[in-house]
């Protein structure tokens, strides 16, 4: 195991919410989505009618660049509904699941293969752009976090720390592939994950983002203009460890419950596209007054109450909508129910504290400032936010590649967008450098 990586730079946003470590409920969804647009670079070519029949595991939606991706159903059933968008795009295919679940079995053999035929490669993510692997590719290697820093993240260590031996076969098998860096909490103590053999090890103290594999990637093996590396979450290593353990497409995971406004925070058992309805009873009666967020609160996708839960979220976050006007507003000169990272208000006597927030922004977009300082505070990544952020904006590719777009997804810059006193969006400017890059590049 190599030294620890101590991250000096970062925030924790001190927000309310946080899931006790409890399981309060086992969910079995009446209705489940499957959802192409979550996998970016995912060309969606349908499988199926609604009527068919479909077992755990059968192909759903296919890749039309790559007729061998797949997308398969998470449970047993029948399709429900074909949901389309505008110019017919394909939103979702709804399954009506079956009371007993039947699994489609299969017998793993090369790996690449084996994750085709499953459903399972959408898991892996590949850096630059952060799209869907090319299964032509051979990274230079594959990179896991397994732990999380973001605002109410789900504890991987009570989600995932019996389920070590899957994680193990999951990097045996990704290990005929690339080398594998699996990332650890320095601050844990005994982890579960500690004794994960055939990988290298390595440990981090920081603040968030120190739990994001981007900016553990830049530490470990920074990603320069012609490589490519591959990323998962834990909880996708472990599905790939139950299908060459058991044979079957297993994809239920723990969800942390979270946020200032959910009634008792906890976990869930559940499986990716479970409608927000079936969270009801930790939001209440009034679903307006409230947000529902798949991911945390920096990076997390606004999925509303007619949403599902993401396919790679293993955190879904109910926070207050920010309609209420303040009075005087940022001129009062005591503020103790206010956080700022600036020391504006008298909260930062307290740094203890947790806070209630919700989803105001407290005024609207200014011009961009020329500062670099106030994202440099939060960032740990040897990178120009600013400037990079700026060349998005504009669309300079040869500033974009000069100031680190092949390092980042816009996940990597949301803590400066939470600091930012411009209040730019700058993960929408990032993503849309990604999609230039993509369309320009490729």
């Amino acid at each position: 195991m190599s030294d620890i990586i101590v991250l000096k730079r970062g925030l924790d946003v001190p927000v309310k919410g946080c899931a006790d470590l409890r399981v309060s409920k086992s969910m079995n969804p009446a209705t489940v989505a499957v959802q192409p647009g979550c996998i970016k670079g995912l060309l969606p070519r349908l499988l199926v009618k609604e009527g068919d029949r479909v077992l755990c595991g059968s192909p759903v939606i296919a890749d039309k660049k790559n007729p061998d991706i797949l997308l398969t159903a998470p449970v047993s059933g029948t399709v429900k509904e074909i949901v389309r968008g505008e110019k017919r795009k394909l939103l979702a295919v709804l399954i009506e699941a079956d009371e007993k679940q039947e699994f489609a079995e299969f017998k793993p053999g090369d790996v690449r293969s084996a994750l085709l035929s499953s459903g399972l490669w959408p898991v892996l993510v590949q850096r630059p752009y952060g799209i869907m692997a090319d299964p032509a590719v051979t990274p230079k290697g594959i990179f896991v976090s397994a732990f999380n820093t973001a605002p109410l993240a789900a504890d991987t260590e009570f989600t995932l720390g019996q389920q070590v031996a899957f994680i193990q076969k999951g990097i045996d098998a990704l290990a005929q592939i690339a080398p594998v860096h699996v990332s650890l909490d320095a601050s844990v103590k005994d982890s579960a994950f500690a004794k994960l053999k055939g990988c290298t090890l390595h440990r981090f103290q920081g603040k968030h983002p120190a739990g994001n594999v981007g900016v553990q990637i830049s530490h470990i093996s920074p990603i320069r203009k012609g490589e490519t590396v591959w990323t998962l979450p834990l909880h996708g290593l472990a599905a790939i460890g139950k299908l060459f353990a058991t044979g079957r497409y297993d994809v239920r995971r723990l969800v942390a419950v979270c946020g200032p406004a959910a009634i008792e925070p906890s976990y869930v058992e559940t499986v990716p596209g479970t409608p927000v309805s079936c969270f009801a009873p930790f939001y209440g009666n009034t679903p307006e007054l409230d947000r529902f967020v798949s991911g945390n609160l920096l990076s997390g996708s606004n999925v509303g109450a007619d949403g599902y839960l993401g396919w790679a979220d293993d955190q879904f976050t109910i926070i207050h909508e920010g309609t209420e006007e303040e009075l005087l507003g940022w001129i009062r000169p005591i503020r103790w129910n206010r956080f700022s990272t600036d020391r504006s208000y008298f909260s930062w006597l307290m740094p203890w504290r947790k806070y209630d927030m919700d989803t105001n922004l407290h005024g609207g977009p200014r011009p961009f400032l020329m500062n670099d300082g106030y994202y440099a505070k939060v960032l740990p990544m040897d990178i120009y936010p600013v400037f990079l952020a700026k060349a998005c904006i504009a669309g300079d590719i040869d500033k974009m590649e000069r100031f680190g777009i092949y390092e980042v997804l816009p996940e990597d810059l949301a803590t400066c967008e939470f600091v930012d006193p411009s209040k730019i969006y700058i993960q929408d400017c990032i993503a849309k450098g990604i999609d230039l890059m993509l369309k320009e590049m490729a």
